[in-house]
């Protein structure tokens, strides 16, 4: 096992136990629907190329690279909702797109899922997996030379952001943006962790948002209130995907991301 793997699993176990979660449980994703999503996903590219990631464990999943301006030192990781996957088209490929469009690179990684027919709650079990997938994406980005580093989530990929950001001091990282975090029945820590992230944070949802969206807005205000750099904004008429809401959206994200890159204004 090389250096950065043991890296890997080290920072899975130490955010594992910080959340009183069984590093043991770190492959209960459905593996086999993975495979199907990743071969879905290649075959359906039109912009940006698969890559293999290792999630420290030994374990291969898919992220799809699309590249901008490469000297700007500048990268964005994606990371979408519930059963997905990150071609996504709602919110993950306008955000891709709209990314390329101002040649900023994006990272957009498949995270842990289960079977269709699964509840919020039975999610719970995968956040141990979080870590190391999370980790992967920051080292490979890194490795290509990028230094200024953003992560974009949404849904139950904004708690699983939630989770590692509050749970890894040392990630290195530049500003988030959380798209849709509502109360997690998956991991319901969620929204207190917010206010332990040590970066700016976006947090962005539709005024037509899901209920659990809309009803946990006053409480992470006052989580994220703890947070130096933290705001909290609604996008009048969006729902949970941003549909017809998708120009917004992106420019929501392209602006936030301006104001938090060094040097931006």
């Amino acid at each position: 096992m090389n250096i950065r793997k043991i890296l890997l699993v080290w920072v899975t176990c130490i955010a594992c136990a910080a959340a009183g979660l069984n590093p043991a449980l770190a492959t209960e994703s459905d593996i086999g629907k993975e495979k199907r999503w990743a071969q879905q996903v290649i075959d359906g590219l039109l912009d940006g190329g698969p890559e293999w990631l290792d999630d420290g464990t030994g374990h291969k999943f898919l992220a799809v690279l699309t590249e901008g301006d490469t000297g700007s030192g500048r990268a964005v990781i994606l990371v979408h909702g519930i059963g997905v996957h990150p071609n996504w088209p709602d919110v993950i490929y306008p955000l891709r797109s709209g990314l390329l469009e101002q040649e900023i690179t994006s990272l957009s990684i498949q995270m842990p899922i289960l079977a269709n027919e699964a509840e919020d709650a039975d999610y719970g079990k995968l956040f141990a997996e979080v870590p190391g997938r999370m980790q992967a994406a920051i080292g490979f980005l890194r490795d290509a030379g990028y230094e200024q580093i953003a992560i974009v989530a949404h849904s139950m990929g904004a708690a699983m952001t939630s989770y590692f950001l509050s749970n890894s001091g040392d990630h290195g990282l530049r500003t988030t943006v959380l798209i849709g975090m509502g109360a997690s029945n998956a991991w319901p820590g969620n929204i207190e962790a917010l206010g332990r992230i040590t970066m700016p944070v976006l947090d962005l949802y539709g005024s037509e948002d899901l209920e659990s969206v809309l009803f946990s807005a006053s409480d992470r205000a006052a989580s994220g209130a703890r947070v130096d750099g933290y705001l909290q904004k609604e996008v009048a008429g969006a729902n949970h995907f941003f549909q017809g809401h998708e120009e917004a959206l992106v420019s929501e994200v392209l602006q936030w991301l301006e104001n938090h890159w060094a040097g931006g204004s």
